[in-house]
C-alpha cells in the first residue's frame, strides 16, 4: 500500500466529508463551527486525498470527528492506516483519552482500535450514534 499521511487545512476535508457522510445535505451541514481550531489529517494516494479525520483537543482529551474515506476507496485499509497514524501521534503527545461519536453500524470498526462503547447514545439526521472512547497509555 503506497500512501502519504499529512496535516491538511480544515477546508480540504469538506469535499470528502460531504460526499461520504451527508451527500444529500448542503455542504455547510458538514462544516464545524470550530473547524479552524482543529488538527486535520489526510491520507493521499498519488497526491489524491482519499481519507480525512479531524481532531479537537480539550486538555488531555481529544475528540476525533468527520472521519471519512472516499466511497470507491473504502474497504482497502486506508481509513485504518489513517486512524493508526492518528492514535500513534496522540500517544506521543501524552493524550489521556480519545473519543468519537461513532455511527452504530460502524462500532465494530472502532473496537478494533481498542475503543469501547459508552452508555451515551443519540440520533442525528436519522442516524444512530454511540460515543466510544479509549484511554491511551502515557509514555
Amino acid at each position: 500500500m503506497n500512501f502519504n499521511i499529512k496535516e491538511i487545512a480544515h477546508y480540504e476535508t469538506w469535499d470528502i466529508r460531504h460526499q461520504v457522510m451527508w451527500p444529500d445535505k448542503n455542504i455547510d451541514y458538514i462544516k464545524l463551527k470550530n473547524d479552524e481550531h482543529g488538527l486535520h489529517y489526510g491520507l493521499f494516494i498519488n497526491h489524491n486525498l482519499v481519507s480525512v479525520v479531524s481532531l479537537f483537543f480539550q486538555g488531555k482529551r481529544v475528540q476525533f470527528r468527520k472521519f471519512a474515506t472516499v466511497n470507491k476507496q473504502q474497504g482497502k485499509g486506508y481509513g485504518t492506516e489513517l486512524l493508526k497514524a492518528m492514535f500513534n501521534k496522540l500517544s506521543i503527545l501524552n493524550i489521556e483519552n480519545i473519543w468519537c461519536n461513532a455511527r452504530k453500524d460502524k462500532v465494530s470498526f472502532y473496537t478494533n482500535f481498542g475503543m469501547e462503547e459508552t452508555n451515551i447514545q443519540f440520533t442525528k439526521g436519522g442516524i444512530d450514534y454511540i460515543v466510544m472512547e479509549k484511554k491511551l497509555v502515557i509514555r
